[in-house]
C-alpha cells in the first residue's frame, strides 16, 4: 500500500478512535465517581489512557510518513515503533497508579455497593469496546501498521477490563461488596500486562529485531528460484517500523561476467520487492562459486 494512503487509513482509524474513547473514558469515569464502582472508575481510567495512546499513534504516523531525508537517509519509519514504546511506558505508569489508589481503597476499608447503572455502563463498554478491536486490528494488520495493532490490542484490553468491572459491580449488587473493588485491581494489572509486552515488542523493533521466520523463508524461496542462483548466504532482515531492509549474499557461477551478475543481483531485488510493498531497500552481494571465503563475508 501506498505510503499517503497507509497513511490516510490509520489516520482514519485513530479519529474514529479517539472520538469513541473519549465518550467511554468520560461516561465511565463519571458512572463510576457518582454510583461508587471503583471497578468502572479504574475501567474509565484505562480507557481515557487509550485516548493518549491514539493521540501518540497519530503522532507517529503523521512523522512516519515524511520521506528520506539528509539526516534520516533511511526514512522515519522507526518514529511507529517509538510511538508505540510511549504507549507501553504510559500504560505501565497509569496500571501501578490504578493499582496503588485501588489497594489503599480496600486497606482503609471505603467499599461502597455500586449503582445499576455501572452493570448497563460495562455492558456497553465491552461491546463498543471488542468492535473497535476487530475494526482497528484487521486494518492494522492489512496497512503493515504495528502502533495501529497495539492499539487494537489495548482495545481488546479494556473490554475485558470492563468485563471485570461488569463481574465486580454485579458481584458487590448479589452482597459481595468487596468484588468490586478486587475488579479493580484486575483491571490495573491487565492495563499494567499490556503495558510491559507492548513495550517489548517496540524495543525489539527499535533494535532491529529480525521479523518472522516465515518472511525468511518466503525471501530465500524467491531467491532461489532464480536461474544461475546456485546458493545463498547471510540474509539479513531488519524491521524498519513497518518496513524491511535486506542484505543477502548470493552465489552464482564464476564463468559468469560481470555484467550477468549484476543482472542477477537486479532481479533478485526486483523480485523481492514485487513480493512485498514494505520492502524498502534490498542490498545483494553477489560472489563467484569457489571464491575464497575471507573475501566474501
Amino acid at each position: 500500500m501506498a505510503v499517503n494512503s497507509r497513511y490516510e487509513v490509520s489516520q482514519k482509524i485513530s479519529i474514529i478512535t479517539l472520538i469513541s474513547n473519549l465518550v467511554l473514558a468520560g461516561g465511565k469515569i463519571l458512572i463510576g465517581l457518582c454510583f461508587h464502582s471503583q471497578g468502572l472508575f479504574a475501567d474509565g481510567l484505562h480507557s481515557a489512557s487509550d485516548v493518549i495512546s491514539t493521540v501518540i499513534v497519530m503522532v507517529g504516523n503523521t512523522i512516519s510518513k515524511e520521506p528520506p531525508d539528509e539526516e534520516h537517509p533511511y526514512g522515519h519509519g522507526k518514529a511507529e515503533s517509538i510511538a508505540t514504546k510511549l504507549l507501553g511506558i504510559f500504560l505501565i505508569i497509569g496500571g501501578l497508579g490504578i493499582l496503588k489508589e485501588t489497594v489503599t481503597l480496600i486497606i482503609n476499608d471505603r467499599i461502597k455497593v455500586p449503582g445499576n447503572l455501572v452493570l448497563w455502563a460495562a455492558l456497553g463498554s465491552i461491546i463498543m469496546k471488542e468492535v473497535m478491536y476487530q475494526y482497528t486490528y484487521r486494518i492494522g494488520q492489512k496497512v503493515n501498521n504495528q502502533a495501529l495493532v497495539a492499539d487494537a490490542i489495548h482495545h481488546r484490553t479494556d473490554a475485558f477490563s470492563s468485563v471485570a468491572a461488569l463481574v465486580g459491580a454485579g458481584g458487590a449488587k448479589l452482597g459481595y461488596p468487596i468484588l468490586d473493588p478486587i475488579a479493580g485491581l484486575v483491571v490495573a494489572l491487565c492495563i499494567l500486562k499490556t503495558g510491559i509486552d507492548i513495550f517489548q515488542e517496540a524495543a525489539n523493533e527499535l533494535m532491529d529485531a529480525a521479523p518472522e521466520q516465515e518472511v525468511f523463508d518466503k525471501i530465500l524461496e524467491i531467491i532461489n528460484s532464480i536461474d544461475n542462483v546456485i546458493e545463498v548466504k547471510n540474509l539479513k532482515i531488519r524491521s524498519h517500523g513497518p518496513d524491511y531492509f535486506i542484505d543477502v549474499k548470493v552465489i552464482v557461477d564464476n564463468q559468469l561476467s560481470v555484467i550477468e551478475g549484476h543482472e542477477i543481483a537486479v532481479q533478485v531485488r526486483d523480485e523481492i520487492q514485487q513480493w512485498n510493498d514494505n520492502i524498502q531497500e534490498v542490498l545483494v552481494h553477489i560472489d563467484p562459486e569457489g571464491a575464497k571465503e575471507e573475501y566474501t563475508q
